[in-house]
């Protein structure tokens, strides 16, 4: 015999198939220019990178990422491709507080220059010596 559904005022009771607690979410903190390069993304980039970067925040890995320790103990890297190429967003968040996006951009060459990676660590140190690390 199917189960039945009641009617409570105007709403009907629905099963939960998963929740989400908000409340362990981090905070996404973009250092330097990040956002602004990351908003100068084509539209489906942008919005995956906005979804790695969600995953990230809640605990999870990203899909396609690989440790990027030349710029900084912890951090990583974001790998996109997309029909307008291949983008990057190097972040960390191996603290408490917040996922710390260093440096967003979109890879030319084979290996990633050596000036984004620069940016990148000295984002890191900067933001090494503000936490204390």
């Amino acid at each position: 015999m199917p189960a039945k559904l009641s009617r409570v005022g105007n709403l009907l009771p629905y099963k939960t198939l998963y929740t989400i607690d908000v409340a362990d979410s981090k905070p996404v903190e973009f250092r330097g220019s990040s956002l602004e390069d990351l908003r100068a993304f084509p539209l489906t980039a942008r919005r995956e990178a906005g979804h790695q970067l969600d995953q990230v925040q809640n605990g999870r890995e990203p899909d396609d990422w690989k440790p990027m320790n030349t710029v900084g103990r912890g951090t990583k890297e974001i790998r996109i491709r997309d029909e307008a190429g291949a983008f990057r967003v190097l972040y960390l968040a191996r603290f408490a507080d917040a996922v710390y996006v260093l440096h967003c951009f979109q890879k030319k060459t084979e290996r990633t220059s050596k000036a984004d990676v620069e940016l990148a660590a000295k984002r890191y140190r900067e933001l090494s010596k503000e936490l204390g690390q």
